[in-house]
């Protein structure tokens, strides 16, 4: 699967990963028909919703390591550990109907959940590897 994944950041690269993460996420879902993962740290299910696959696709394109980490879904949103919390942007379309966000980690992977505010559902936001992250990673494996 990885060798089929454009590693560059030209436009043509980057579409291609988005579709790769929406076909992705088609197979998740048809895997978990329930949409939802408990995530062992917090004893709470974290959702995932056509939002979700909207934000991490914009998002988790952009790069080659981020693209690989949300085929890691489950086992991020099972593992991945409370870190803080960010305020909402009241401007972000997409953030208005949360209440706050939690930033959360899985080794190198960050996992953005959102507190839903008319149900508390938490809900998977995005997932991302930071770019310091990853050049660090980067930087340890050549030594």
């Amino acid at each position: 699967m990885t060798q089929d994944i454009p590693v560059g950041r030209t436009k043509d690269e980057i579409k291609v990963r988005e579709q790769l993460i929406k076909d992705f996420y088609a197979r998740w879902i048809a895997e978990h028909p329930d949409k939802r993962v408990l995530n062992e740290a917090l004893g709470k299910y974290i959702c995932v919703k056509f939002l979700s696959i909207n934000e991490t696709y914009e998002k988790a394109a952009r790069s080659y390591e981020s693209t690989l980490a949300v085929f890691r879904l489950t086992v991020i949103l099972q593992n991945a550990t409370f870190v803080g919390e960010l305020p909402v942007k009241r401007n972000t379309r997409n953030q208005k109907q949360f209440e706050k966000l939690l930033v959360m980690q899985y080794e190198n992977i960050k996992l953005t959940v959102g507190l839903q505010r008319s149900n508390q559902d938490l809900v998977q936001y995005c997932i991302t590897v930071p770019q310091i992250l990853s050049q660090n990673k980067a930087i340890s494996s050549e030594e």
